[in-house]
């Protein structure tokens, strides 16, 4: 959708020229709007673009995730819980090993193996 089409939609569902300026509600009916158009919204999230000294480590914690069956979400999810940090690319590699091993203590205690 071009900016002049999304502008258009803007002001006809809400009023409202950009969307800085909606309200909850009026953000909640253009999202309904742009999903009767089409849009379906992204699911889950990305994988992170960490620093070099650190991607060996989100490697590792990626395959823990796969083969767990988990996404990306639950890593960041542990990040915040131990570290109160939002999500994982932003940990240091102390911050990092420590999550590999939650990781590996979730895969033993449901009886899965990673090495």
């Amino acid at each position: 959708m071009d900016d002049d089409t999304y502008r258009a939609m803007l002001m006809r569902i809400a009023g409202k020229a950009s969307a800085k300026d909606l309200s909850p509600l009026q953000a909640a009916n253009v999202l309904r709007e742009l999903e009767r158009l089409g849009w379906q919204p992204r699911r889950g999230r990305s994988k992170p673009k960490p620093a070099a000294d650190r991607a060996k480590l989100v490697s590792k914690i990626e395959a823990q995730l796969v083969a767990a069956g988990r996404p990306w979400e639950y890593g960041d999810g542990i990040a915040r819980r131990l570290y109160k940090v939002e999500k994982v690319e932003w940990l240091n590699p102390e911050q990092l090993r420590g999550v590999v091993a939650a990781l590996a203590y979730d895969a033993k205690r449901h009886g899965r193996r990673y090495e």
